[in-house]
């Protein structure tokens, strides 16, 4: 692809008197469609025929053109609104993507009723129900929806969803509506009330994954998911050349898939082909299937996704063909993409197309609908994100006695509004002047020339003092540590606030459980002389080039049981909850201090 499909970096900065520095882009933000029902019907017009929402189904897939998505909406918002729906009257989604998501959500969108998707496996794991009963109490959702009632059954039970409307698409229980009810319409004047409807309505509350807190309930406008889509076309300009076409598995009840990608399609006429599959053991080769027989134009993934592609097609001339024949981007997100990753997949695009195909990142919250920073110019340097895009704004505000480290704030029309029922964190969330603070810290990458853009640089909340008054910068000492210690770690706990060294717990590969390298031994792991003499190397070879202590891992110890996602230990996007896990795990947490457990490792 040519250099000339993104726009050029071209950044506008004040520097203040306080030392804060606000950046903001010189291209101008062009004009937004009001509600994202317009794209709809534009395309249901123009292009009646194109399939705008595809799963598998048999060999093959089962295709809904734009005209069909329309006419379907049309007649599920009637039948909605004739139940007495609207705005105060939610719905919750339980399961995770399909093409009976996708339509009862634009259907729900259109006249003003908010859907609430959340992450599958709180319904599917019983021993998460309590997110669910968490959520179920702060969202109050009238309607209940899941695919498949026999899949979703335990969770469908639920005493707190008594007395809701339970809908589902397939295997309805006694009591329960279904799909097909929905889909014979209503009496009710979907244009009248559309027309009540604006870009300031609150159509969608995504839950964030609680990481830190409980899950907040993120409102989400119009507004932000339409200007969010039109700050892609000012950048990403091959997009306005041809409809895009992905196959996506990114889930919905994330703001990545749900309201950048699935939205992303909609707003330019494109096709979304449903994956199945996902970056898995379990999953993964349905996602290699179903990018053997359909591809995309532009891939979006997070780096586990890419490296698992990238290690298929090594060997898989079938996928490589494929997947890069009609590429015109990738593009990463949720963490830096390995250097070894991203050089295999340039240069197996060349092999393909003859050219290398372009690689991209943004920055994001659930907060801002996501994108609000986007990487236009070519990269080696890890951790890059880029420049702002066009119509919001970056607020430095420099970090006490750090040089080039900046918190994170941002301003613009894609931000939310706030959080769900709970002022007191909207509030908090917002400085002064109305910028957005991301708990994110930052760099320039020079901090002469703003056009080179920000590094991301950690987050803010996850740092921590070690006994001496000494910073240990947690988030990107976490993932030096994954690198140093791969393919040993699956993931690690950053351990020594109000202690003198830094430790770490590590999450070990799955593989190395079931192998019997590890073997538990009730609390921590008890682990083979092979497997000792590996970490204890890794660890060396790290410490040797750390600078300081707040640097240098000194301890470590495997932990034989995963973190829990019914205990809050992970998030349902897969990130560690690193205070409710050190938290629980308490007794662990001492033993890793303990010099004379047989469990720990020392350097």
């Amino acid at each position: 692809m040519k250099a000339e499909a993104f726009a050029r970096s071209h950044v506008l900065r004040e520097d203040r008197a306080d030392g804060s520095i606000v950046l903001s882009s010189g291209l101008a933000l062009s004009t937004a469609v009001d509600t994202t029902d317009q794209w709809l019907k534009r395309w249901a017009a123009e292009r009646p025929d194109t399939v705008f929402l595809a799963e598998r189904s048999g060999p093959g897939w089962y295709e809904v053109t734009y005209a069909e998505a329309l006419a379907q909406a049309r007649v599920i918002a009637a039948a909605l609104l004739d139940r007495g729906m609207g705005p105060a009257t939610p719905i919750l989604i339980i399961s995770g993507n399909s093409v009976a998501h996708g339509i009862l959500s634009m259907a729900a969108h259109w006249v003003g009723i908010p859907t609430v998707p959340v992450a599958e496996q709180y319904a599917l794991i019983p021993d998460a129900h309590g997110q669910l009963r968490y959520i179920t109490d702060l969202i109050q959702p009238r309607m209940i929806f899941a695919e498949d009632g026999a899949q979703y059954a335990g969770a469908l039970a639920m005493e707190d969803f008594a007395g809701r409307d339970i809908v589902v698409a397939r295997n309805p229980s006694a009591g329960q509506g279904t799909l097909d009810d929905l889909l014979r319409g209503g009496r009710s004047d979907v244009d009248g009330a559309a027309d009540k409807v604006g870009p300031d309505s609150v159509v969608k509350i995504l839950m964030t994954s609680g990481s830190t807190s409980n899950p907040k309930g993120v409102m989400t406008t119009h507004r932000m998911m339409c200007v969010n889509q039109a700050m892609y076309t000012d950048t990403l300009l091959f997009l306005q050349r041809r409809p895009p076409r992905i196959v996506d598995w990114l889930p919905w009840n994330h703001v990545f898939g749900g309201s950048s990608n699935f939205n992303q399609m909609l707003a330019l006429g494109g096709s979304l082909y449903i994956d199945g599959g996902k970056p898995t053991p379990a999953l993964f080769g349905q996602s290699i299937e179903n990018n053997t027989i359909m591809n995309g134009t532009v891939a979006y993934n997070v780096p586990v996704g890419f490296k698992l592609l990238r290690d298929e097609m090594r060997t898989n001339a079938a996928l490589r063909e494929s997947y890069f024949r009609d590429l015109d981007m990738i593009f990463y997100a949720g963490a830096s993409l390995p250097g070894d990753v991203w050089n295999d997949l340039v240069a197996m695009s060349e092999e393909v197309r003859g050219e290398r195909v372009r690689l991209t990142t943004c920055w994001g919250m659930t907060e801002t609908a996501p994108a609000c920073i986007i990487l236009l110019e070519e990269t080696s340097e890890p951790g890059v994100i880029g420049v702002p895009m066009p119509g919001t704004e970056a607020r430095l505000v420099p970090e006490e006695g750090i040089d080039n480290r900046f918190e994170l704030r941002v301003r613009g029309p894609n931000i939310t509004p706030g959080y769900l029922r709970d002022e007191k964190r909207t509030a908090e969330s917002f400085d002064d002047e109305g910028f957005f603070c991301t708990g994110d810290a930052v760099a320039l990458v020079d901090p002469a020339d703003a056009n080179r853009g920000l590094r991301f640089d950690g987050r803010i909340t996850e740092d921590f003092k070690l006994m001496t008054g000494v910073w240990v910068r947690a988030g990107n000492l976490r993932l030096d540590m994954l690198v140093s210690l791969a393919p040993l770690a699956a993931d690690v706990a950053l351990t020594g606030e109000g202690r003198t060294e830094v430790g770490i717990l590590i999450v070990p590969p799955p593989a190395m459980l079931a192998d019997g390298r590890l073997s538990d031994d009730g609390n921590g792991a008890a682990v083979g002389e092979e497997v000792l003499a590996a970490l204890r190397e890794k660890l060396e070879k790290a410490a040797q080039h750390a600078h300081g202590a707040s640097n240098r891992v000194t301890r470590a110890m495997f932990m034989s049981q995963p973190p829990l996602i019914a205990q809050g230990e992970i998030t349902a996007k897969g990130n560690l909850n690193f205070r409710k896990l050190l938290t629980r795990r308490k007794a662990l947490l001492d033993r890793l201090y303990d010099d004379n457990d047989p469990a720990v490792i020392r350097v």
